[in-house]
């Protein structure tokens, strides 16, 4: 393992060098790193990457890009002497490449670094911050720019279905980048968004999430406060109206304008007309009509992300009829109320929602849907903050809309102090205790066998989990 006496040594070699020719990356499997080394491979760079769990669809990306995959760390990935090596924030200081790293002399660097050396570099960048939305937002922004005639770069954390892809090499002048809030490596312990001084940044909301490196909100909130305390001066911050956005903004030197519901917004939602699949949508600026928009988009908290992009793409001179454009012929992110599929009547979607806010968002959204039957709400809480019991109390209400709640026990249980964990059983009880139609399965098998029998002609099975969930989409459809 590396002590922090190794880890201080190792510091003078957190750099880029001027000249580089490979790269290899560690954890290169990762979303956000697998676009990264498809993005230097792009550019001419020799690349290879290892990984503990290496299979599709991030294993055949690298394949179809030519990029040399190692199915296991080892220092031995390392024995080709690589320029640089890329250290994705999921390896610890016990991976042994990360050891052998600690030992050779080879310049290493993070994830964003990276980024911002060979994508970012001579672009304005346009971040993307904030605990919900920033995939779909910085999606939107990229469709934007493309569709304004900008030739745009990006990198975001889902799959935009208007391009194929989670990143772009455009020769424009601008970048679009998704901000994670997540610690950036082992030995850097700061946000990943600490890394961009952009030309804009938008900021969606801040709640508390991340329980395994946030203690509380008031944790979360420093981290946020020191990017607006360094944003650059001449830069814009378009933020969301929020109480913690509002503890937030104490001496920004940056300039700022609000977007939301409140009445003193300066970019605000106007009217809103669903019409299936269509939502249509005023927008008020400085509380005068700015224009009429219309989105295959559903949920308000959609609009809102559509809100944020309108604004920062005002402030850099994009035509609002091309922004109107952008958002009619917006096609959505894979995984973000995803239909997968339809079989026997019966459909299926996938989301990534999995904070109590997105889950209920997401399930109101979907319950706005043209449907003949009921929507049913499938649930894996997944990630480090929910398998913990931090919102066990939160959850219950997230379900209103669903005509039928399920719930998977998390998997990875055993990572989380028994003390701290969450349990889908007592949330099953309290779902009853509403007046709800709740159960709660162990395995990924069971909830397909219980769909399979039970979900009729109309239903709209919605399948919510931020991990691959067994390829349950898949195979629910072929067995339905």
């Amino acid at each position: 393992m590396i002590d922090d006496l190794k880890l201080n040594a190792m510091t003078e070699r957190n750099r880029i060098p001027d000249s580089v020719n490979s790269v290899h990356l560690i954890a290169v499997c990762g979303t956000g790193m697998g676009a990264l080394a498809g993005m230097l491979k792009d550019l001419g760079y020799a690349v290879t990457g290892s990984d503990s769990g290496v299979y599709p669809p991030m294993s055949d990306f690298l394949a179809e890009k030519g990029i040399r995959v190692f199915e296991r760390f080892d220092p031995a990935n390392l024995a080709y002497g690589p320029d640089l090596v890329v250290v994705g924030n999921a390896v610890v200081r016990q991976n042994p490449e990360a050891e052998a790293l600690a030992d050779s002399d080879i310049p290493f660097c993070s994830m964003p670094q990276a980024l911002n050396r060979f994508a970012a570099e001579g672009k304005q960048s346009l971040l993307v911050t904030g605990t919900h939305g920033k995939t779909t937002t910085s999606s939107i922004l990229a469709w934007t720019l493309h569709e304004a005639g900008l030739s745009p770069s990006f990198f975001v954390g889902g799959i935009l279905n208007n391009f194929n892809s989670n990143y772009r090499i455009g020769d424009g002048p601008y970048i679009a980048i998704e901000g994670d809030e997540y610690d950036t490596a082992f030995f850097d312990k700061g946000p990943k968004f600490l890394h961009f001084a952009p030309r804009a940044t938008i900021m969606t909301g801040v709640e508390f999430d991340h329980a395994d490196i946030y203690r509380d909100l008031d944790h979360m909130k420093q981290a946020f406060e020191l990017l607006v305390k360094g944003l650059p001066e001449n830069s814009l911050l378009v933020a969301a109206d929020s109480d913690a956005i509002d503890d937030i903004l104490h001496t920004p030197l940056c300039r700022i304008v609000r977007y939301g519901r409140r009445p003193d917004s300066y970019w605000r939602l106007g009217d809103i007309r669903s019409e299936p699949p269509l939502t249509r949508f005023e927008v008020l600026k400085s509380g005068k009509l700015y224009g009429s928009f219309t989105t295959r988009m559903a949920g308000e908290y959609n609009l809102m992300n559509a809100l944020a992009v309108i604004a920062a793409a005002d402030d850099i001179g994009v035509p609002k009829d091309r922004t109107a454009k952008a958002l009619q012929t917006f096609q959505g992110v894979k995984r973000r109320q995803e239909i997968r599929g339809v079989e026997n009547e019966i459909t299926v979607i996938d989301d990534f929602a999995h904070h109590p806010t997105a889950v209920r968002e997401t399930v109101s959204a979907m319950k706005q849907l043209p449907a003949d039957g009921r929507l049913i709400a499938v649930f894996e809480p997944r990630t480090n903050t929910s398998m913990r019991k931090v919102f066990q109390d939160a959850y219950p209400e997230c379900f209103d809309p669903a005509d039928l709640v399920i719930i998977r026990k998390p998997s990875r249980l055993d990572k989380i102090p028994e003390d701290e964990r969450f349990s889908s059983e007592k949330l099953v009880e309290d779902l009853k205790r509403q007046g709800k139609s709740a159960f709660h399965f162990s395995d990924t098998d069971t909830i397909i066998h219980f769909l399979t029998n039970n979900a009729k002609p109309g239903d709209v099975i919605l399948i919510m989990s931020n991990g691959g969930f067994d390829n349950i989409h898949e195979r629910l459809l072929d067995s339905l």
